[in-house]
């Protein structure tokens, strides 16, 4: 699993139908310091999360089927988790939040 900040939103008007009544939304991996690390990727958003929220991604098409429990789904990313804390060293971090207040 990685960290990563949603940014934004996709908006598919035509899509596979596994994909249906779901979002699609635009993350940015971080590291545990909540600073950017790599490119942005879409994501199936699982629990309705908002821009601007610090998320858990996983980016395993076999575990994204599990817990779609859609054997054929073509998805491979999906946010599992919205973070409210990361603690590391006895130290814990509370996420930023970018989006609208």
């Amino acid at each position: 699993m990685k960290l990563g900040i949603v940014i934004g939103q996709v908006v598919s008007t035509l899509r596979h139908p596994a994909l249906e009544g779901r979002k699609l939304m635009v993350v940015q991996p971080v590291g545990p310091d909540f600073q950017p690390e790599g490119e942005p990727l879409v994501a199936l958003d699982t629990v309705n999360a908002g821009v601007g929220e610090t998320v858990l991604v996983v980016e395993e098409g076999r575990a994204a089927r599990l817990v779609l429990n859609i054997q054929r789904a073509p998805v491979r990313t999906l946010i599992l988790g919205i973070v409210d804390e990361v603690e590391m060293d006895g130290i814990s971090r509370r996420p930023p939040h970018f989006g609208p207040s």
